[in-house]
């Protein structure tokens, strides 16, 4: 295709009203099932089922990389121009039959076609909890309570992931139109996370309204170890990133140590080039095997890091009643990310763990979300009490 092809609007109508029609379902399920209720719990069910999608479009945004599906449509919003691979059938015929193996087949079509219908289903729904808060926070105005308007919700929070959820679309187009920059696909996957963690702290609020529960009162250091623990998963989401996008999982094929060496031949200066194509480096070379080794190995050993880190948070965790439920969760989806990432190496790289390795960092990152968001520190108590002298 030419340039000027990449973006074709055309069928972006049709792709909108086809995410509304999708969205429909879930909408529908939460007012028959809230039905009677009032709003805040509406809203609330609306914040969990959109949390829940939205893990399920990460989950198959990796299935869409993995299975190379990400060129599967070399267009953007639809396919060769239109909103189904149904209508585009001939073109995806044509580029089929002159590269069988290639970016462009029916199968691959599909799989990309349909991260993107749940993309705008997710969307709409986003888009329905933004409205649904602003008309909570107008009616409480309007009732004399001003103190009512934000609630366990503002109405600026899903304001915020709706912006956020556009520029995740952006991010989506140039994915496709830039072919698979690496930089841009990881971006693409961190944007993702970053969707995930702003759809779970107001669904970790309205969750607490509702059962009238409020945060629970934790130390600084087990509220710091949380963001310590965080901010390590985050790096390590951006370097598993990194490894997936740049195709690096098979570097290494053997564990704990890579090609039979503890420390085996890395270029770190070419691993360290970001913008760049894919395979390529600045200078129009190709990346060398050594390079990806580095990109593979960095993430092996940022990855002892990060275990040892969420042992020792789900050790405190466990110790603290109000995070039991968190404690167990972080528990079991950390040995799922130690178990897929091992199959990933030892396996050969099999489909189902790598897009589990995924869904796995995603959780974790979503669970310490919910764990600061279920807590906050005693201010008073860390101000000692100052005696006053008799006059």
């Amino acid at each position: 295709m030419t340039e000027q092809q990449l973006y074709d609007m055309a069928p972006a109508l049709e792709l909108m009203a086809f995410g509304l029609v999708l969205a429909l379902g879930p909408l529908c399920w939460v007012w028959w099932r809230n039905r009677g209720t009032g709003p805040s719990k509406r809203l609330k069910a609306l914040c969990v089922l959109t949390l829940f999608l939205t893990f399920d479009l990460v989950l198959f945004g990796a299935f869409t990389r993995l299975t190379d599906s990400g060129l599967g449509c070399p267009d953007w919003p639809g396919c060769y121009g239109s909103s189904s691979p149904l209508a585009a059938h001939a073109q995806i015929s044509e580029a089929q039959a002159a590269m069988p193996t290639g970016p462009v087949t029916h199968s691959k079509a599909w799989v990309e076609m349909i991260h993107r219908y749940l993309a705008s289903t997710v969307g709409v729904l986003i888009i329905a909890m933004t409205v649904m808060s602003w008309k909570q926070a107008r009616a409480a105005r309007r009732s004399g309570q001003p103190e009512l308007a934000s609630g366990a919700l503002n109405p600026w929070w899903p304001t915020v992931t709706l912006v956020w959820v556009c520029i995740q679309g952006a991010f989506g187009a140039l994915t496709v139109t830039m072919k698979l920059f690496p930089a841009i696909v990881t971006l693409h996957l961190l944007g993702g996370t970053a969707l995930l963690a702003l759809l779970a702290i107001p669904a970790s609020a309205l969750s607490m309204k509702q059962a009238n529960q409020v945060p629970a009162v934790i130390s600084q250091c087990l509220r710091t170890a949380l963001w310590l623990c965080l901010a390590l998963l985050i790096i390590q989401v951006s370097l598993g990133g990194w490894v997936s996008t740049n195709y690096a999982v098979l570097a290494c094929t053997t564990f704990p140590n890579c090609q039979g060496s503890w420390w085996p031949a890395m270029d770190f200066a070419q691993a360290l080039q970001i913008w760049r194509p894919l395979g390529l480096l600045k200078d129009g070379s190709s990346i060398s095997f050594e390079a990806l080794t580095a990109i593979h190995y960095t993430h092996r050993l940022a990855a002892y890091v990060v275990v040892a880190a969420l042992a020792g948070l789900w050790w405190q965790l466990r110790r603290t009643p109000a995070l039991a439920k968190q404690a167990r969760w972080l528990g079991f989806f950390a040995v799922l990310q130690v178990l897929t990432g091992l199959s990933n190496v030892v396996l050969d790289w099999p489909l189902v763990a790598a897009v589990l390795h995924t869904g796995g960092a995603a959780a974790l990152v979503t669970i310490l979300v919910w764990s600061l968001a279920a807590t906050r520190t005693d201010a008073t108590a860390a101000r000692p009490e100052v005696k006053r002298r008799p006059a």
